[in-house]
């Protein structure tokens, strides 16, 4: 036993060692533009890429709409699955915690009352001819696992990585919902955009029939005309059916990200009036990524986990040593059960090695190396796909505010010829088709500017969220405190 306490220090099995940082300085294999294109609309300005500039926890702030921030941070506070993550993560904690119980001795009291019967063919059990007798014991039983090869602490180092890689997808579940709740809002604003494009393209072209009809009554228009002017009206309208239908599908995603019913939509609409374009944008290094991003963290601490399971493999292979100790008192009357003479103890070692067992432990050490090998193989893959995230969102953003740009000028070259058009038709100078394809040209034109505006909202929330969305500088972290007492009858109660 001494000689087990004195090699206790030890501990089999790999020392976890963080992964290296990727050893890239940037994102793309050409250098990337400092700022981006711009042009004379909403949401046209330039936006800048600002390296190593910091991410505020509430990030979405930054496009400074109320409304978007009221909405998530109330789905915050009540989404399914955050709270399922949060859940997860005490679990996670309270099985670390209940395993750092066997750094202590186990401490057991028993008390039992029996009434026995012995054979008069035997001898008698008490000191005494008598065979009918009550017995009663109280003992305290005392055994503890000398932790000589690091067997509990390698497997307590296991949970508790396990319980930070938790912690991390908690943090990535919040990252995710609030970035979800930012691009259905963006995406109702995009719909709400388009369809008000379509409403204006409707009543402008309606207008162009009621001329056509008023001609047609005068002589100067003929029916052919009229008809195909109804039909481009007919085409028009049959647009809107399916932007209203996304529209009330987003809404109803937006309520079930605020952990609400469908029936129950938030009062917050959206429009892309309302939302302001961030013009500084953070570029984060490839070495600084890996520590922000939350799913590669999970990731890191599921290698530690795995490499934490090889020494407790291994451990298993060797000489367990336990010490025990029981005392107590036994007699035959409860009146005079703690006494002196009643009293008894046993005190004892113990030194226990696997001989053999049909290759068991071998082979469970080497299916942790095999585990070990997955995890860092996982963890090398998340990582690239970090970096591809990054990458593929500054790319976006840079195409995105060219295609804005390039929109804008179609929609000011397509409004043009539109009037010209219209004007030509008013006067009988131009030919029904020249009108018809230059409002199709007009209506194509705004609603790709409208597509590219919110192109631009939501790419820059993507950048937010591939670079970790600065849940570092949280003051308090995203956890909630165990709660006891039975479940609730309602679980949908507010």
């Amino acid at each position: 036993m001494a000689a087990a306490a004195l090699v206790a220090g030890c501990a089999v099995g790999p020392d976890f060692v963080r992964p290296a940082a990727p050893d890239a300085d940037r994102y793309t294999r050409e250098p990337m533009a400092t700022h981006t294109a711009s042009t004379d609309v909403a949401a046209g300005q330039s936006q800048h890429f600002v390296a190593s500039l910091d991410i505020p926890a509430q990030w979405w702030t930054l496009f400074r709409s109320r409304r978007l921030n009221a909405l998530i941070e109330r789905s915050l506070k009540a989404n399914p699955t955050v709270e399922a993550a949060i859940a997860a993560l005490r679990v996670a904690q309270e099985n670390t915690r209940a395993q750092e119980g066997h750094f202590f001795p186990l401490v057991q009291a028993n008390y039992t009352p029996m009434r026995e019967q012995a054979s008069q063919t035997l001898s008698p059990p008490l000191n005494s001819p008598v065979t009918l007798f009550n017995l009663y014991t109280a003992q305290v039983l005392v055994s503890y696992t000398f932790d000589v090869w690091g067997l509990n602490r390698r497997t307590v180092e296991s949970l508790q990585a396990l319980a930070d890689s938790q912690k991390f997808q908690v943090e990535a579940a919040y990252l995710t919902l609030a970035a979800n709740v930012a691009a259905a809002a963006i995406q109702e604003a995009s719909l709400r955009g388009q369809i008000d494009a379509t409403n204006r393209l409707i009543a402008l072209n309606t207008q162009m029939l009621d001329i056509f009809r008023r001609q047609l009554a005068s002589g100067y228009e003929n029916r052919i005309d009229v008809a195909a002017q109804e039909a481009q009206l007919a085409q028009i309208q049959a647009t809107l059916p399916p932007l209203r239908k996304a529209l009330a599908q987003q809404r109803d995603l937006l309520a079930a990200l605020a952990g609400r019913f469908p029936s129950e939509e938030p009062a917050e609409k959206f429009e892309l009036a309302d939302l302001h374009l961030p013009t500084d944008l953070p570029v984060t290094l490839p070495s600084k990524l890996v520590e922000h991003r939350p799913d590669v963290r999970a990731a890191e601490e599921l290698l530690h986990a795995a490499g934490a399971q090889i020494g407790v493999a291994t451990a298993n292979m060797l000489p367990s040593f336990t010490v025990s100790a029981v005392g107590g008192y036994t007699a035959t009357t409860m009146a005079g059960l703690i006494s002196p003479a009643n009293a008894f103890w046993t005190l004892a070692g113990s030194a226990t090695q696997t001989l053999f067992d049909g290759g068991t432990l071998l082979h469970e050490k080497r299916a942790a190396e095999a585990a070990y090998d997955g995890a860092a193989a996982q963890y090398r893959f998340v990582v690239l796909a970090a970096l591809q995230n990054v990458a593929d969102t500054l790319r976006a953003l840079k195409n995105d505010a060219d295609a804005l740009k390039a929109t804008r000028a179609f929609e000011r070259a397509a409004k043009v010829s539109l009037d010209l058009s219209r004007q030509q038709m008013e006067t009988g100078y131009a030919n029904i088709l020249f009108l018809l394809n230059a409002q199709i040209t007009y209506q194509n034109a705004v609603l790709a500017r409208v597509q590219a505006q919110a192109a631009r909202f939501a790419d820059t929330a993507a950048l937010f969220q591939a670079l970790g969305g600065g849940w570092w500088n949280r003051v308090e972290p995203v956890t909630k405190p165990a709660e006891g007492g039975p479940l609730p009858v309602n679980l949908f109660a507010q």
